[in-house]
């Protein structure tokens, strides 16, 4: 091939455009119920105080219960604790199988059974669980599969902390290039100075419930959280994610040691044909040469990364004494560099559950400036009762 088109590596200035075939699905149906290799996926073994101070900035969460040592011990909790989405800075997720195909994470299935302390040690077990498809046509990527990956966290203790079931849309790079001009849209947004004043007035009038308890009693059907911003997002956002130790792939790494896995591993990485360096292909998220190899207009947001925001706005409705038990969130569009998303929820119903525990029930969603909601979900949350007895 063409010194201009690949490496002696074999890498390309593309992305792998593999197609679906029967050796492809017979060989993902084979690994159903595999337990797959974490070891170049970790970010986080441990729970140290910077590790969770660092992801927190790389999420825009300044809680003080998460972020300040005294006041965690004047917490429920006795200390500092980390968010519930810290598990992203323990292990994001894997990748598995089907070579060649493009993927964008679709759904994210939550349970919290234990906060995170400092000095907590993570383990995360991830098992593939099989798929479904392939659907013969989409107007969005044309052929495409759905995967499972269920990822057990667990602690020191053995004590299971947190289950991510992680969907994911495989499809074929081609496919999603030829429908990328149906779903053009202005970008980047062409914000006016009073709108950007608008939102960063927002951002900076957000608080926390913190200390104040948010009793299951006071809770009525069909109140609304506080709606927490997100942007207009920058490329810093994007990196200080990354930094957080929060990318869902193997670790970004350079030089030589990004260089040796790359020529181990040609369909990790690609060459940029601007500044000739070679690049993983998690670069769709901030590189917009990668991005509309993938099918997208230009960089766009992680699916975890909006997870977390979505998390974000929960603990700081929910306060210090309560409790997020699980959460639902599907991703229904991407979130590109210069977007604004605003989070928010409704009580949708609320029960003393199974277990025991006053529940409440949410809807969220998580709005963009184009009106688009762009991850609808679902949470329930344990909120403390004045009831003891």
């Amino acid at each position: 091939m063409s010194e201009t088109t690949t490496t002696e590596a074999g890498i390309d200035r593309e992305l792998a455009k593999g197609k679906f075939t029967d050796k492809m699905l017979a060989d993902m149906t084979a690994l159903i119920g595999t337990e797959l290799r974490t070891a170049s996926c970790v970010n986080n073994e441990y729970a140290t105080r910077m590790a969770i101070i660092r992801f927190c900035e790389g999420i825009g969460d300044d809680n003080p219960l998460w972020m300040d040592e005294d006041y965690g011990k004047q917490s429920p909790h006795g200390g500092q604790i980390a968010p519930p989405s810290f598990i992203f800075a323990c292990l994001g997720s894997v990748q598995v199988g089907w070579p060649g195909l493009g993927g964008f994470h679709c759904e994210t299935r939550m349970t919290f059974n234990k906060p995170i302390h400092v000095g907590d040690k993570i383990d995360a077990k991830v098992i593939f669980d099989g798929y479904d498809g392939p659907i013969e046509e989409s107007n969005f990527g044309g052929r495409r599969i759905k995967d499972y990956l269920r990822q057990e966290y667990r602690n020191q203790n053995d004590e299971l902390v947190s289950t991510f079931n992680c969907s994911r849309m495989r499809f074929e790079r081609t496919e999603m290039q030829k429908r990328r001009d149906s779903r053009k849209i202005e970008l980047p947004h062409p914000w006016t100075e009073a709108e950007l004043e608008a939102i960063e007035a927002d951002i900076l009038a957000e608080t926390p419930r913190g200390a104040t308890p948010r009793y299951w009693e006071d809770v009525q059907v069909g109140d609304e959280i506080d709606t927490i911003t997100k942007g207009p997002l920058g490329m810093t956002d994007f990196i200080a994610y990354i930094a957080a130790g929060a990318a869902p792939v193997p670790r970004i790494a350079a030089h030589s040691v990004a260089l040796k896995r790359y020529h181990k591993h040609p369909k990790w990485a690609f060459r940029d044909p601007n500044t000739h360096a070679l690049e993983p292909v998690y670069a769709v998220h901030y590189n917009d040469y990668a991005a509309q190899l993938q099918g997208a207009q230009i960089a766009y947001d992680v699916g975890v990364q909006r997870t977390c925001w979505q998390i974000h706005s929960l603990t700081n409705w929910m306060g210090d004494a309560g409790h997020l038990k699980s959460l639902f969130g599907q991703y229904r569009a991407h979130v590109y560099l210069s977007d604004v998303v605003r989070l928010g929820g409704k009580v949708e119903s609320k029960e003393v559950d199974a277990d025991g525990d006053h529940v409440v029930h949410l809807t969220t969603w998580a709005i963009n400036q184009r009106d688009k909601n762009c991850m609808p979900g679902k949470a329930t949350i344990v909120l403390p009762t004045r009831d003891k007895t």
